[in-house]
């Protein structure tokens, strides 16, 4: 029992030194590890999930009720500035104008008349003046009495009245004029409303009514937009947004065609944010955008917001005790491990940090892989993808 017992106690203390021996040797045996090299050119970028929109939609309808009766576009037509998309029946609105139209010319012809009156009495004043002075000479020789003179003075006294009187004509016959004139304006304006011009160059996205429908005023006909305005926005979380700037370069990648990104430019930064989800509205204008284009099409910005002329980037799985701007991260010194307290900078979109500052002299970082380090241990430094423990 005893022999069986030392037997065990024997085993026991073999293993315990293979154990032992094999926990040495791995100690000794330098870990692989991939240290992290200086990057030059580093994009920094910020990213957000938006839609494709236009900053110039419109709804646009007629300002008067009535009936549908001419449609001239539909949905994905091209219209210029000016063109006729609808017209109402405008046969009343017609009469009316028509109606105007005739007084216009009614009171061109008063008018006419009125200066031609103007111009016969001048011509009898012109005459009754002669007449009189004649008279009125005669008199002074004593060759004629005093009544045909008196005769002749109140005649040219009646012959200036009728001068004043038909001026006095025309000057209403002007008036009058110029208030049909104006009433024939609005005639014309109101008869304009009954048809529906394209505001400016664009292409409609929507036909909302058919021919045949009853309006009421304002009440949308066509939506248009301009394509020269199509943008995209994008929400991008507060925290990552504080460095965007109208201006700086971006990526628009629509879910349609991931594999054809478009170039585009921050446009505008909304003052107001979202107070829900704490996000920045941004907009972004695209440089070149395609012809073909789906309002509310769901897309990826990324915005150059920094490039870094020359960084030391690490995975953020890399480091330990982040806290802020600060974390831990394994760095080689002497061929050995230790730990590093490092300063935190920009993030990229890959999930990579920018370490901040400079490094001693002879220490690297390392980069990966970092299970089961521990400080003191030999390393052997590996190029990328032939690392492990």
């Amino acid at each position: 029992m005893k022999r069986m017992r030392l037997l065990q106690i024997g085993i026991a203390a073999l293993a315990a030194v293979a154990v032992g021996s094999g926990l040495w040797a791995a100690w000794l045996r330098p870990v692989e590890v991939r240290v992290a090299k200086v990057r030059h050119d580093v994009p920094i970028q910020v990213f957000g999930l938006g839609t494709v929109e236009a900053q110039v939609t419109s709804q646009i309808g007629f300002e008067t009720p009535g009936t549908l009766v001419e449609l001239h576009a539909d949905h994905g037509d091209t219209v210029e500035a000016g063109t006729l998309l609808a017209r109402l029946d405008d046969r009343e609105q017609e009469a009316r104008a028509a109606q105007a139209r005739a007084a216009v010319t009614q009171a061109e012809a008063t008018v006419e008349q009125a200066t031609a009156n103007v111009a016969r009495a001048t011509a009898v004043l012109k005459e009754k003046l002669l007449t009189n002075r004649r008279r009125q000479e005669l008199v002074e020789r004593g060759t004629t009495s005093q009544q045909v003179a008196d005769e002749a003075q109140a005649a040219a006294d009646v012959a200036k009245a009728d001068v004043a009187q038909a001026q006095s004509a025309v000057g209403v016959a002007r008036a009058n004029l110029e208030q049909v004139g104006a009433a024939l304006v609005l005639e014309e304006v109101r008869l304009a409303k009954y048809r529906l011009n394209a505001p400016y160059d664009g292409i409609v996205i929507k036909r909302h009514r058919e021919l045949g429908s009853a309006l009421t005023a304002n009440e949308p006909v066509f939506t248009v937009v301009d394509p020269k305005t199509v943008w995209a926005l994008a929400y991008i979380d507060e925290a990552r947004a504080g460095a965007i700037q109208v201006g700086q370069p971006a990526q628009v990648i629509r879910r349609s065609a991931p594999d054809r990104p478009i170039p585009a430019t921050v446009a505008r930064i909304d003052i107001e944010s979202d107070r829900v989800n704490e996000e920045y509205r941004i907009y972004v204008r695209c440089g070149g955008c395609p012809l073909a284009f789906h309002l509310g099409e769901q897309a990826e910005v990324k915005i150059k917001v920094a490039t870094l002329p020359a960084a030391i980037l690490l995975k953020v799985n890399a480091l330990t005790n982040v806290k802020g701007q600060r974390a831990t991260a394994w760095a080689v010194e002497d061929g050995r491990l230790r730990k590093l307290d490092v300063a935190l900078g920009h993030r990229t979109l890959d999930g990579r940090v920018e370490i901040v500052g400079d490094l001693p002299q002879g220490m690297q970082l390392v980069e990966g892989p970092t299970a089961g380090l521990k400080e003191g241990r030999k390393v052997k430094i590996v190029p990328s993808g032939k690392a492990g423990t």
